[in-house]
C-alpha cells in the first residue's frame, strides 16, 4: 500500500469516527445535565476496573462504593473544563459507550457490563499499541480520565506511595 492511500484511508476513517461521535452524542448523549447516563456509567466502570486494577478494593461491596464515588469524580472533573473540551469528552465517551463504537474503536465485541476485566484490558492496550492515532488518543483520553479521578481522592494517595503535599512551610505533609 502506497503512502499517500495509507494517509487518505486515516483521514477518511478519522472524519468518519468523528462525525460517528457526534452523532451519537446527539442521539444517545454520555451525560444529561452534567450526570453520566447508565451506558456511560457501564463503561466507566469496566475501564475503571481494567486501568486501576489492583488499586481498587478487592471486595464487591468496598468497589462498588470506590467505582461509584470515582463516577462522582469524573463528573465534576468533566464539568470543570472549559466547554468545548466538555463537548469532545462527551462525543468520546457517547462513542465508546455504543455498541457500534466499542466494536470499532475500542475493538471490544462483548458489552461494557458483562466483559471481563481481562478482556477489557486486553483491548484497552490494543487500542494503545494500534498503529491509527485515534485509537491511541482515544485509550489515552480513557486512561488519564481515570487515573485524573481516581488520584483526585487524598485517601488513594498512599496506595503508591503519595505522602501529600508538603505545606508551605515546607515542614511535611499537609
Amino acid at each position: 500500500m502506497q503512502r499517500r492511500t495509507l494517509l487518505t484511508l486515516g483521514v477518511v476513517g478519522a472524519a468518519t469516527l468523528a462525525i460517528a461521535g457526534g452523532t451519537l452524542a446527539l442521539i444517545t448523549p454520555a451525560r444529561r445535565n452534567a450526570a453520566f447516563t447508565e451506558p456511560t456509567k457501564g463503561m466507566l466502570r469496566a475501564v475503571a476496573r481494567a486501568v486501576l486494577g489492583s488499586l481498587l478494593p478487592a471486595d464487591e461491596p468496598s468497589q462498588a462504593a470506590a467505582l461509584s464515588a470515582h463516577l462522582g469524580r469524573l463528573e465534576a472533573t468533566i464539568a470543570g473544563m472549559p466547554t468545548a473540551m466538555q463537548g469532545e469528552v462527551d462525543e468520546l465517551l457517547a462513542l465508546v459507550s455504543s455498541a457500534p463504537g466499542r466494536r470499532a474503536l475500542v475493538g471490544l465485541s462483548t458489552a461494557w457490563s458483562t466483559a471481563p476485566t481481562a478482556e477489557v484490558a486486553a483491548a484497552l492496550q490494543d487500542m494503545r499499541l494500534s498503529s491509527l492515532a485515534l485509537r491511541q488518543q482515544a485509550f489515552h483520553a480513557l486512561r488519564d480520565l481515570t487515573n485524573a479521578a481516581h488520584f483526585a481522592d487524598p485517601s488513594n494517595w498512599p496506595s503508591i506511595g503519595y505522602p501529600g503535599p508538603r505545606d508551605i512551610q515546607g515542614t511535611g505533609p499537609a
